[in-house]
């Protein structure tokens, strides 16, 4: 008998005839001989409607009230498939983040899993009860509900698996799996069998919306293997896991696309130390997340410093340097850029094969596609580019590398 972990989202459980089809999903996988726990979200426009009316009683609510009024969607979800399910014959048990033992820190609305208590669910378990457990929250060590955040439920049903050491986590979604890159962009995009931890997180963090970031930091932590799969089918989907050495002998993996990109070049800042603390201090105060940073010493001594974020972010993070302008020097000046996006290619197999950076240029420069900023690390390649561009730049890279084909 196998302990699976489910995850389905909010699209999969989004009509209560879609929340039939989970609970005989679940039944299926039960009738398997299988334990089964499933892990999921509010019914798709659930949070949002939940956020418009509060937003409609007051500017800006108390986030400790949101994180209250945001919980309901889950415990909705989680009532209707358990009473799905029972329907079925199928004995099964609702649970919340709370009573699942998601103990969490951090701020409200954005809290962060600190460690697992599971010894209801494994009761249950032991009862013969399948469980249905509600996504994206938890509670603080002095009792108050506390949601995740974004992918929220991803992060429940890793931290689920993890702690009741399942032998699968699957995360079921309206995606088959994980592609070179978006079919929508590139129409040959191909699906691949498998992918490492690391290759998914830089995929993650450069735009792919499959998995947010911290479930698969999560994952690879706690060394919990799970599978990107659909929810309106029964194909195979994608497995992530440790890297192994035959991933070596694919370069590139894949390739992300993040539009909606933003750029803020400050120049005239004296080349001494602490500069760049008072700068990245401010805009980490401001709770802004960078993403791509360049430094360098311009011709007439002073340094400049680059580095992008999420368009969305650019007024704060403007605010947010002005005042440090002043500590900095007289000719400090911030510029901006908008509407640009930024260009992923990930893989392993870059640690050992030369020549990734030069094929990709290439390929580019043969597309007539200008680079802006350029960011490396050891699995990864990124630039920025014309936001009207991404798509056209991101087809001529996924054909330089040949994506399209199955790996020999």
């Amino acid at each position: 008998m196998a302990l699976i972990v489910q995850k389905y989202g909010g699209t999969s459980v989004g009509s209560l005839d879609r929340i039939r089809n989970v609970a005989a999903r679940m039944k299926r996988t039960r009738d398997e001989g299988n334990q089964v726990v499933t892990v999921v979200s509010a019914m798709s426009g659930m949070t949002d409607n939940l956020i418009k009316m509060a937003k409609e009683l007051a500017e800006n609510p108390s986030e400790r009230e949101l994180d209250v009024l945001l919980a309901t969607g889950e415990q909705q979800s989680i009532a209707l498939l358990t009473i799905a399910l029972h329907e079925l014959g199928v004995e099964a048990a609702s649970v919340t983040g709370s009573q699942a033992g998601i103990r969490t820190t951090g701020s409200h609305t954005r809290g962060r899993i600190l460690n697992m208590d599971p010894t209801l669910m494994k009761s249950f378990l032991d009862e013969g009860k399948s469980l249905v457990v509600a996504g994206f929250q938890g509670v603080t060590p002095d009792g108050m509900i506390h949601t995740l955040g974004r992918g929220g439920s991803d992060l429940t049903a890793i931290a689920v698996a993890a702690a009741l050491k399942a032998d699968v986590c699957q995360i079921l979604t309206d995606v088959d799996g994980v592609y070179t890159c978006d079919p929508r962009v590139v129409k040959n995009a191909r699906k691949l069998p498998e992918i490492s931890y690391d290759e998914m997180l830089e995929m993650a963090s450069s735009g792919s919306k499959v998995m947010q970031s911290r479930s698969v930091e999560f994952a690879k932590k706690f060394g919990v293997i799970f599978e990107v799969r659909s929810s309106l089918n029964d194909n195979p989907g994608t497995l992530v896991l440790e890297e192994h050495p035959n991933m070596e002998n694919v370069v590139i993996r894949g390739v992300s696309i993040e539009r909606s990109q933003a750029r803020i070049t400050i120049t005239g800042i004296p080349d001494a130390p602490g500069m760049s603390g008072l700068i990245l201090g401010a805009l980490a105060e401001a709770e802004i997340n960078l993403d791509m940073i360049v430094s360098n010493i311009a011709h007439d001594g002073f340094a400049r410093h680059s580095f992008t974020m999420h368009s969305s972010d650019l007024g704060k993070a403007q605010a947010a340097l002005k005042p440090v302008l002043a500590d900095l020097a007289p000719n400090s000046k911030i510029e901006t850029e908008a509407g640009i996006a930024k260009l992923s290619a990930v893989g392993i197999g870059m640690r050992s094969h030369s020549g990734v950076a030069a094929t990709m240029f290439k390929a580019l420069g043969a597309a007539g596609i200008n680079i802006g900023m350029i960011s490396t690390s050891e699995i990864k390649i990124a630039v920025t580019v014309d936001e009207t561009r991404i798509e056209d730049a991101a087809r001529a890279v996924h054909d330089a590398f040949g994506l399209d084909k199955v790996p020999a």
